[in-house]
């Protein structure tokens, strides 16, 4: 329902009113949870994240050929392993590579093996660097998606105690919220811009909408108090503009079902519009 709560806060036509050509290719097919079986409790639907995943990936990479700026809406974090593929394999067919900034209170980087709930949300971005579940790890018959040296975390501040050592271990540069108290969001998104811009033909922005405080995004699936505050949102997202580095885009974990008058959404399309050149003046 995330999706479809972007779409009911006008954003396609918000897109286009910033000068924007906009191709809606409207949902990619999933199999409803409810329906399925749930397969291995430590990986959960696995069989059916990857099958979308793959779908998702080789329509991304379909978008990059065209020439387009892919926006991808979710939905839950999963999706990103599909979307990263996708970039991923565009640009290696050109001999370059992308880098990642992943703006989310988590580190999605759990395996089978340490998540404590089985949800494949909680992997992503361990899968894009080459750890995890097979089906998800090698689409395209390669990893990682991502070198981890390219990859930057900004916002983290919820690890479950066996995904540390992960996150530690990978080459994956963390920002804790901690590092944005101290440093402040500017300086913190310089040094994720710049560690995703070096040697790659540019980088991928995936927005879990956890990355911002609960009190402005209430309708998130795990919402975790001390996130950043509205304008230093905005102001991530205006400098992902400002490099103009950025390759493609996703907005996920929109839950409409525990929303306040979907302004969670509404806050997602308003990040999205920052992203894509939105300016106060």
């Amino acid at each position: 329902m995330g999706p479809s709560a972007m779409r009911v806060a006008n954003l396609n036509a918000r897109t286009a009113a910033l000068g924007y050509a906009v191709e809606d290719l409207g949902n990619v097919a999933v199999e409803q949870a409810e329906s399925s079986p749930e397969g291995d409790p430590h990986a959960k639907y696995l069989e059916q994240i990857a099958a979308t995943c793959n779908r998702l990936a080789v329509l991304v990479g379909k978008t990059l050929a065209r020439g387009s700026l892919p926006l991808v809406l979710g939905g839950d974090h999963s999706v990103a392993v599909g979307t990263v593929s996708g970039i991923s394999q565009f640009f290696r067919e050109q001999n370059q590579k992308a880098g990642l900034i992943w703006l989310d209170a988590h580190a999605d980087m759990n395996t089978p093996e340490s998540s404590p709930s089985g949800n494949v949300h909680g992997m992503p971005l361990a899968c894009i660097a080459g750890m995890g579940p097979a089906e998800l790890v090698d689409l395209f018959g390669y990893h990682p998606k991502v070198a981890p040296q390219n990859i930057a975390i900004v916002g983290l501040r919820d690890v479950d105690q066996m995904e540390k050592p992960h996150v530690r271990g990978s080459g994956v540069r963390a920002f804790t919220m901690r590092d944005i108290d101290e440093r402040g969001l500017r300086a913190v998104m310089q040094d994720a811009i710049a560690l995703a811009s070096d040697g790659t033909a540019g980088f991928h922005i995936s927005l879990d909408m956890d990355f911002v405080d609960p009190a402005h995004a209430p309708g998130v699936g795990t919402p975790v108090r001390g996130g950043v505050t509205y304008r230093e949102a905005h102001l991530a997202m205006e400098m992902i503009c400002d490099s103009r580095r950025m390759l493609s885009m996703e907005v996920v974990e929109v839950n409409p079902v525990i929303d306040e008058v979907n302004r969670t959404a509404d806050l997602a399309v308003e990040l999205v519009m920052s992203g894509l050149g939105k300016r106060i003046l």
